[in-house]
């Protein structure tokens, strides 16, 4: 083959000798890529005004009231105080408390949810007969208000018509109705299964949507190299999940530890401060009418959260190059 005829394979497709077309280069090129940043801008400019309108805005101005003495019922003298509205809330005795609830809210809430969402996610993998019907009942409690939640757990534990010490006493377990939410040691334990209940549901889709990005030729390979369930779940499945199990779980964190849905309704903090929570906390604070106190526990509850997240994503990153 002659060079002339390289040349000419080499040449783009069109009228022999034609060179390729030039990108644009120098004011041609500058000013397609500001026109082409300004569509992008226009079109984004209505979300951008929305969120920080409503989003970022207010956030500030509740972040300014920490700082101020924001009563409610007198807003002719809102004076700045500095930190004195955090000196306050971490002085008071009943912060120590509602730190302590807290964390067992956050843990007792997230390791049986974590297990039992694991557990069904595994189950709904399998094919079986009927599996999208009972696929929809297990993701049915997601759809359903938190507060309506707390309020059907609240009348299933009432001391006197409730179904939960009906089944209790029908079992023989207990002589006498037990007084679920007037029990300060049994009040929190109430409101934990119902925040439980409701949060297995939130693994399970997250889990078995994880799932289904597992490839099946990976586990077939495996069970014919003679690796059992539990060789296979601990050795492929979860190391293949575990970015998605990282993420989930450190969401369901920041869910759980700003959701206050559940115990509002069902003890709004009661019996004794024993089920509040710093959000509950915080709430009770804005029906007192003390905005400057109640903003001071958002932004505890903001730094709490964001440290929190900080170490966590550092032992996530730790975790998953090893």
């Amino acid at each position: 083959m002659t060079v002339t005829a390289l040349r000419t394979a080499a040449e783009p497709r069109g009228t022999a000798g034609e060179s390729p077309p030039r990108r644009a280069t120098g004011p041609r090129r500058r000013a397609f890529g500001a026109r082409q940043a300004f569509t992008i801008l226009a079109f984004l400019s209505p979300a951008i005004v929305f969120v920080g309108w409503f989003t970022y805005w207010p956030m500030l101005q509740g972040s300014r009231m920490a700082f101020h003495d924001w009563n409610l019922w007198d807003l002719t003298a809102t004076p700045w105080v500095g930190l004195q509205n955090f000196a306050t809330i971490v002085s008071d005795p009943v912060f120590s408390t509602v730190a302590g609830n807290t964390v067992l809210w956050v843990v007792g809430s997230l390791v049986p949810q974590f297990t039992i969402g694991f557990l069904i996610a595994l189950a709904l993998r399998r094919r079986f007969r009927f599996r999208g019907v009972y696929q929809a009942l297990v993701f049915f409690p997601w759809a359903v208000s938190g507060f309506l939640i707390g309020m059907l757990f609240r009348w299933m534990f009432n001391a006197e018509f409730g179904v939960v010490n009906d089944l209790l006493m029908k079992a023989g377990l207990v002589e006498a109705p037990l007084p679920w939410l007037a029990d300060p040691k049994l009040a929190m334990i109430a409101v934990l299964v119902a925040n439980i209940w409701y949060g297995v549901t939130f693994f399970a889709i997250m889990i078995l949507a994880a799932l289904q990005s597992v490839p099946e030729e990976v586990l077939e390979a495996a069970s014919l190299d003679g690796a059992g369930r539990f060789r296979q779940l601990f050795s492929i499945i979860i190391p293949y999940i575990a970015t998605t199990l990282f993420l989930t779980v450190l969401l369901r964190v920041i869910w759980i530890f700003n959701f206050p849905d559940i115990i509002y309704a069902m003890t709004g903090g009661g019996p004794a401060n024993q089920t509040h929570i710093i959000t509950t906390w915080m709430i009770n604070y804005t029906q007192q009418g003390s905005y400057g106190l109640a903003s001071a526990i958002g932004l505890i509850v903001m730094a709490m959260l964001l440290i929190f997240c900080a170490f966590y994503l550092m032992a996530m990153k730790r975790a998953t190059r090893s």
